[in-house]
């Protein structure tokens, strides 16, 4: 069954514009009709021109809204192209994918504050409370998922984060138990070489410092797989790593990184260190303060724009680490 990434690629891709005007005052209308298209998951390729990917739901939707935009006194057009005031198909996605980022960094901003709550002694939040603002939060990456067409960055963190907070607020405390249940350690890799490791097509630091990891520390023979983030149906012998659902992914506030050093019992001094760097680069949260952290997130803007091609990047990043973790091993982190 194919996913909605891959059928907007091989129709490669269709989108739907919506062009609207509307009177410059009263102000009202403006603010309406911005807000019904944020809602939607539109975004802004021009001055009152807005985009979707081609569908029956998104043709239904600007329809329903260029009603609307009728009622309050403007006018629009609904336009199916395949190219896009001059953008690329690439460049298009880019612009859902930025939107979606920003959209799920500011859960995770309000994600960490309320562990912060949680966490202070003068006034800790309570339980009940905690819950119903965890509630909150998860509803609202479901709202931001259902218009992420394309699997932006970012919510594989908030996933991360809201499972940790749900894990504190559980009553029988049942999710930390099955976490400090999961196997771990040497034994536990040992029975995932061999495997297929799959992630999201696009990587960047925390999977290409995952997949080092893997190769290098876990299974020299490992395979990578690169799939779209939206509607993967892992096969046998594969494992999802920063994934949405994926065995390995943030948990908490620990990137992927993290994570799988953990799990595989990994207590290098030098691995630590670079997990602390991906960390920063990966969570924007400052939690380290590494100085390094901006220099190797430059390096790896640099290999992302130069190579387009997934197995590449992997490459050159696992170059870049193999130089860092020398340095780090020589001088302890």
């Amino acid at each position: 069954m194919s996913d909605p990434e891959t059928l907007v690629r091989a129709e490669h891709a269709r989108w739907l514009l919506l062009v609207h005007q509307l009177p410059p005052k009263p102000g009202y209308p403006r603010v309406k009709v911005w807000r019904r298209l944020q809602a939607l998951g539109a975004v802004a390729v021009r001055n009152a021109a807005y985009v979707l990917p081609a569908g029956e739901q998104a043709q239904e939707d600007f329809e329903w809204l260029l009603k609307e935009i009728g009622e309050l006194g403007g006018e629009g057009m609904i336009w199916e192209a395949r190219l896009v005031d001059g953008l690329s198909d690439e460049d298009v996605r880019g612009l859902f994918n930025a939107a979606r980022g920003e959209d799920y960094d500011a859960v995770s901003k309000e994600a960490r504050a309320l562990t912060a709550a949680l966490d202070a002694a003068d006034a800790p939040m309570s339980r009940a409370e905690a819950k119903a603002k965890v509630g909150r939060l998860r509803t609202e990456v479901a709202r931001i998922a259902a218009i992420d067409f394309f699997g932006a960055d970012g919510r594989e963190q908030v996933e991360g984060l809201l499972s940790g907070l749900e894990a504190r607020t559980q009553e029988d405390e049942a999710m930390e138990e099955d976490r400090q249940e999961r196997p771990s350690g040497p034994a536990a890799m040992d029975a995932l070489k061999g495997q297929v490791w799959v992630t999201r097509r696009g990587v960047y630091v925390d999977r290409i410092a995952s997949a080092w990891l893997i190769r290098r520390f876990i299974d020299p023979e490992a395979q990578f797989k690169f799939v779209p983030a939206k509607g993967y149906e892992p096969e046998p012998g594969e494992v999802r790593f920063d994934m949405y659902e994926g065995e390995f992914t943030h948990e908490g506030d620990r990137c992927t990184f993290e994570v799988l050093l953990s799990r595989a019992g990994l207590n290098d001094p030098a691995l630590a260190a670079i997990g602390e760097i991906v960390h920063d680069i990966d969570l924007k949260d400052a939690k380290f303060s590494r100085e390094e952290a901006s220099g190797i997130a430059r390096v790896m803007d640099g290999i992302a724009a130069a190579n387009k091609d997934d197995q590449r990047r992997l490459e050159r990043g696992a170059a870049v680490l193999d130089d860092l973790y020398e340095v780090f091993r020589r001088t302890r982190g």
